[in-house]
């Protein structure tokens, strides 16, 4: 009887696993506080994908040490593709030079699935800071080095790094002051609890649009059509600068090739739909897709360009 019941047990498994993917709901981890970029994107590429394939895809979101905290969980899941991290990749590869004992290995401990979207950074100040453009910010902050407050959605990520790169091309001083994610920087210069921040445009024109901050100057290489009269920073006075967010969707390492094939396919599926695109450029951000294999070059390439940045600037982040 025990080795019946031992031979149902396994054939029982067997079937189970032998289901095809995806059987059951899918977790789309955000490393974030809910309201910043990849909140927002997540939740708006969830429901798709649960249309698609008839599976909930359920949102979670695990804030802590800029991302790290979320990440960690995801680079510890199980790989059979039911637990995702959608993310700023920049962060993702920003880490691994600024954090020095970190719990994940950024470059071995994921399996990349796709590219989703690029939205540059928005320059902005809370009003009552007396500029209105980039100049005008330099001149204040070389005449009051280190008072003018900078917020950052957290130490060694995107935005900060953005802020530093401005820094060393200008000359200037301002003091770094870290949220729990992008939103809480954004809400903290719209409040006047600071001055001025490089954060994501999805999650920051909304703020500036209320007249709750002011925009000087988008981070793209050109101008963006849903903002068309913002100019850019290298317009300004510092030619190539270019900075956003990069968001994009990875696994745990080892998740089966046609695991993450059919994922790839299918967010590729959602996000080139006329939909999709319209809403994203309305939101001031691009859809940039790719397969699995072009997304584990660019984090690579990217993961040394900001060891080379992080290097130059001298700057601690523990």
């Amino acid at each position: 009887m025990r080795t019946l019941f031992v031979v149902l047990a396994c054939a029982a498994f067997a079937a189970a696993h032998a289901q095809p993917y995806p059987s059951k709901p899918i977790r789309l981890v955000v490393p974030y506080a809910a309201g910043g970029t990849s909140d927002i994107l997540a939740r708006q590429i969830g429901p798709k994908v649960s249309e698609a394939w008839g599976q909930p895809v359920v949102v979670e979101n695990k804030p802590g040490a800029n991302g790290n905290v979320g990440a960690d969980f995801v680079a510890k899941s199980a790989p059979d593709g039911y637990t995702l991290l959608l993310t700023d990749l920049g962060g993702l590869v920003i880490s691994a030079s600024v954090y020095p004992q970190l719990p994940f290995n950024p470059a071995k401990d994921f399996s990349p699935v796709v590219m989703v979207s690029y939205s540059p950074h928005v320059l902005a100040v809370h009003p009552s800071v007396a500029v209105k453009d980039v100049r005008e910010l330099i001149a204040m902050a070389k005449a009051q080095p280190g008072k003018l407050n900078f917020a950052i959605s957290g130490i060694g990520g995107a935005p900060h790094l953005a802020g530093i790169e401005f820094a060393q091309r200008t000359g200037v001083q301002w003091t770094y002051i870290p949220y729990k994610g992008g939103s809480d920087a954004v809400a903290a210069v719209a409040a006047g609890q600071a001055d001025v921040l490089f954060n994501g445009m999805l999650a920051t024109w909304p703020t500036v649009q209320g007249g709750r901050m002011r925009a000087l100057a988008i981070s793209s290489a050109q101008r963006v059509p849903s903002a068309p009269d913002t100019p850019t920073v290298a317009e300004q006075g510092l030619p190539g600068f270019e900075t956003g967010s990069f968001q994009g969707v990875v696994g745990p390492s080892g998740i089966p090739r046609e695991t993450v094939a059919k994922l790839n396919a299918a967010l590729i599926k959602v996000l080139a739909t006329t939909e999709m695109k319209e809403r994203f450029a309305k939101q001031g951000t691009e859809v940039r897709t790719g397969t699995p294999e072009s997304l584990d070059e660019w984090l690579r390439t990217e993961q040394a360009r900001f060891a080379r940045v992080v290097k130059k600037s001298g700057a601690k982040f523990d």
